[in-house]
């Protein structure tokens, strides 16, 4: 039996999707609903009766929060798994490149901590979603796309590319038994074609500009540093090394042009 975890939104909603209506497959979310196992991380107590039967767990980071908070519920989630008997953990990481993002330590110290376990294990570090550049550079109503980019480039892959890999291998989790596979997109994008994609104009800000606004934005304090982060890794060049055949390869099929992703994510938020 395989259990998703966090399957009522983001990337676990959508790998809920393309297993529904297996009877080998549950899903388990923070809140109580009709037909899932009740899954908060935040309640480690919760964890084991969710767990029993399970023999795949896909444990969908749970990385809304401080680091404290995220290795926090990863350590509950990793032990209850122990106890409960759970055969193999399928973890969705961060890609290789991302160490130089401020969120990746928690997902280190899970991949760490996974291979000290008792469980099998296999690790999906995920590129950054060309979705999320929709929101880290969407154009403003000028028609300017002013995020601090610099000349620095993304290789950002589709959200659900990762989704349907997540899926596969979980179905078929001793295949991939101690593999860690970095899932990066085969195009690096920069602003210049950002804005091509949506007929705008790429005029870059500063970090501290960027800063400010997400500061007024009404986020989250621990979400500022982050998101600058992720902006400043972007424009200094260390996330534009681009996949070398392994999205491909566990796809099965050519991946979905990130540029195409971003832009149709843009009008949908427009």
């Amino acid at each position: 039996m395989l259990l998703i975890t966090g399957a009522s939104g983001g990337l676990g909603g959508l790998i809920a999707e393309r297993l529904a209506g297996r009877d080998d497959v549950l899903t388990g979310t923070r809140a109580t609903l009709p037909g899932a196992r009740h899954t908060d991380f935040d309640d480690p107590a919760s964890l084991p009766e969710a767990f029993v039967g399970v023999d795949t767990l896909l444990l969908v980071s749970a990385g809304y929060g401080e680091d404290d908070t995220v290795v926090a519920r990863h350590e509950a989630a990793i032990s209850a798994a122990e106890k409960a008997g759970v055969r193999h953990v399928v973890y969705t990481s961060l890609a290789a490149p991302g160490d130089h993002l401020p969120y990746a330590l928690a997902h280190r110290w899970t991949e760490r901590r996974l291979r000290a376990s008792t469980l099998n294990w296999t690790v999906l570090r995920n590129g950054l979603y060309a979705e999320l550049l929709a929101h880290l550079a969407a154009p403003g109503v000028d028609g300017r796309i002013t995020a601090p980019l610099g000349t620095g480039r993304l290789a950002a892959v589709a959200r659900g590319d990762l989704a349907d890999i997540a899926a596969r291998v979980a179905l078929d989790p001793v295949a991939h038994a101690g593999r860690t596979y970095d899932l990066v997109g085969e195009h690096a994008l920069g602003g210049a074609e950002l804005a091509a994609a949506t007929s705008t104009a790429y005029e870059p800000g500063t970090l501290a500009g960027a800063r400010a606004a997400l500061a007024a934005s009404g986020a989250e304090p621990f979400q500022v540093p982050m998101l600058v982060g992720t902006y400043s890794a972007i424009a200094h060049g260390f996330l534009g090394a681009t996949d070398t055949g392994e999205l491909r390869r566990l796809l099965g099929r050519a991946p979905k042009p990130a540029i195409e992703v971003y832009a149709a994510a843009v009008r949908e938020q427009a």
